[in-house]
């Protein structure tokens, strides 16, 4: 099942925000992230906030439909702008995410556009962004995202290997994704996104290389790799428990890394963050770099996150809460925290250390300069940009980069 909600404060039930959290607002971009919470089937190893329809049976009523979700979702944007007021800022990034936004009808993540754009406006070279499952789109589906403002296109592949699909309980057959890039070009998207799992058991350093030979052939700017993390109350968990699939363990990860960042590098994919390479900077996903820069954005939808000048919040998780607060005239904010200064500036190492210009040296407290200068003697940090007053992981620093970051937020 879906991982936890963090404790907080409650929310107020306008969803007001303290007054200093718009100070400043115009030298920071604006983001939103619409979450749509429906899958088809779940996977075994996800335990991200959605639904199938057999979970929602029963537990949501009508409030709870993919038929009306869109409608719900645009009284949330329209909330956002009561709460923000007169924020002059027009929206730099929107990305839909879930679950799968594409189980809707195109038109519906159109509309849900359409109301960002109506309420706030979009910014001129506004990046709008929708996460697809290659088994649920056509040509004609990506035409009407393209035609109704979408630019971006992320497809979930993980894997062109047929039986480490079926342990991650993917629907799609090999080559689909593919297929999906040729047919978002063909579309109009400039921007097209493969997302790739390395470490899933059973699978091999051959399987690996033919996963990344199959993504690159496809021609997307931008490749995503992440090691799989098996999350506990998760359908995998529970086959590895039971010793049905064995446990990959972070050496096999670490091999499957240098094996990715090589095989891209050849290609001429560039990293930029940790797991994410692109062709050209203009490739880069900027609404993910908005998030590892601290910038604002809101997030709607069930479970979604926000961050507004150091003020975050979350929504309840479950589909059919959420569309009764709406309803009720309610903020679906389930708490919130206010970030301290000292929260802040943990929060930018831990983020931008993961980035390819890392992060001043002048964040670090002096336990963290002091680990700082081992890690640099270690080869974990890059001399030159350490001399320059950064510290920026090098290739071995990637494969170790969260126990670097323990260590520099001391």
């Amino acid at each position: 099942m879906p991982s936890a909600l963090p404790d907080g404060e409650p929310m107020p039930e306008d969803g007001s925000l303290p007054s200093h959290a718009l100070a400043g607002a115009g030298e920071r971009p604006l983001g939103f992230y619409l979450h749509v919470p429906y899958c088809a089937t779940r996977c075994g190893y996800c335990d991200f906030n959605t639904y199938t329809a057999t979970e929602l049976r029963g537990t949501g009523g009508v409030l709870a439909s993919r038929e009306n979700y869109a409608d719900t979702l645009i009284d949330e944007v329209r909330l956002a702008r009561k709460v923000l007021g007169d924020d002059p800022r027009a929206v730099r990034t929107v990305f839909v995410g879930g679950g799968t936004p594409t189980l809707l009808p195109a038109r519906d993540l159109v509309r849900m556009l359409a109301a960002i754009r109506d309420e706030f406006g979009l910014a001129e070279d506004a990046e709008v962004t929708t996460e697809a499952n290659p088994d649920s789109v056509d040509p004609q589906y990506l035409a009407e995202l393209r035609a109704g403002g979408f630019n971006r296109v992320s497809f979930g592949m993980q894997s062109a290997r047929q039986h480490v699909l079926k342990v991650l309980d993917r629907t799609h057959t090999p080559g689909r994704p593919e297929a999906c890039v040729a047919e978002a070009r063909a579309a109009g998207f400039e921007h097209v996104n493969l997302d790739l799992i390395y470490g899933t058991p059973g699978e091999s350093d051959e399987d690996w290389r033919a996963t990344l030979a199959a993504a690159l052939g496809a021609g997307p700017d931008h490749v995503s790799a992440y090691a799989l993390i098996v999350e506990e109350g998760t359908q995998l968990a529970r086959r590895i428990r039971r010793g049905e699939v064995p446990m990959t363990d972070d050496d096999v990860h670490a091999d499957r890394y240098l094996i990715a960042d090589e095989v891209m590098a050849q290609a001429g994919y560039h990293w930029y963050e940790v797991s994410n390479w692109a062709t050209t900077e203009a490739g880069r996903c900027l609404h993910n770099e908005l998030y590892w820069r601290g910038a604002d954005w809101w997030g709607a939808g069930p479970g979604a996150h926000s961050h507004v000048g150091g003020v975050r919040w979350w929504n309840v998780k479950h589909p059919g809460a959420y569309a009764a607060a709406l309803a009720g005239g309610r903020s679906p904010g389930a708490g919130r925290e206010l970030l301290s200064p000292e929260d802040r500036r943990v929060e930018r190492i831990l983020l931008e250390l993961r980035l390819l210009d890392g992060c001043p040296l002048t964040l670090l407290a002096p336990a963290g300069l002091r680990a700082s200068a081992k890690a640099l003697a270690d080869g974990l940090l890059e001399s030159g940009p350490y001399a320059a007053g950064r510290a920026v992981l090098t290739l071995r620093g990637r494969l170790l980069a969260d126990a670097v970051v323990r260590d520099l937020v001391d």
